[in-house]
């Protein structure tokens, strides 16, 4: 029985030793505009840079630009991606004050990411809003498209433990 524990202590150690640990999401490193800056004319374009590849596909990934009654100022249809960076279009900003860069990128891993940035216009833009055409930058509805690695390794675990005890089980019968 020793042996045994011994032997499934060593396995679970090795289990939990390999796995390789989970791939970290992508991360903003910078901005333009960059965040909590001031600006005197609306930028016309909006541009994130990542640490890792952006994957790309239609309708995966969003920038809005709001102002702070909510009126969005992104140009329709998705974002451009080139390896780290994505960017969007964004028509005239209209009244000076606080405005929020949302985003929705999805990770080199597969998984969502969202954040937000701010930046205040110091002058009046001759942009009015138009209506929102995508609330995916608003916040993480907190869907995943994978699985995090702590489920597999309790997997494996109980898999590992699971044989063990059959192993021990089916080998314990009488002796002749």
């Amino acid at each position: 029985m020793k042996r045994a524990l011994i032997a499934f202590l060593f396995a679970g150690a090795a289990v939990l030793a390999t796995t390789a640990p989970a791939a970290a999401h992508n991360a903003l490193i910078s901005s333009d505009p960059k965040d909590k800056t001031s600006l005197e004319a609306g930028p016309s374009t909006v541009t994130l840079t990542f640490d890792q590849d952006v994957q790309g596909g239609q309708g995966i990934n969003a920038i809005s630009v709001v102002d702070a009654n909510g009126g969005h100022y992104e140009v329709a249809g998705d974002p451009t991606i080139k390896d780290t960076a994505v960017s969007a279009k964004v028509n005239a900003l209209g009244k000076a004050g606080e405005y929020k860069i949302g985003y929705r990128i999805l990770s080199a891993d597969g998984h969502p990411v969202s954040g937000e940035l701010t930046f205040t216009l110091t002058k009046d833009g001759t942009g009015t809003p138009a209506a929102a055409t995508n609330n995916a930058t608003s916040g993480d509805s907190g869907s995943s498209d994978g699985l995090p690695v702590w489920v597999w390794i309790v997997g494996a675990v109980v898999l590992l433990g699971g044989g063990v005890f059959f192993a021990l089980r089916g080998g314990g019968g009488a002796k002749a």
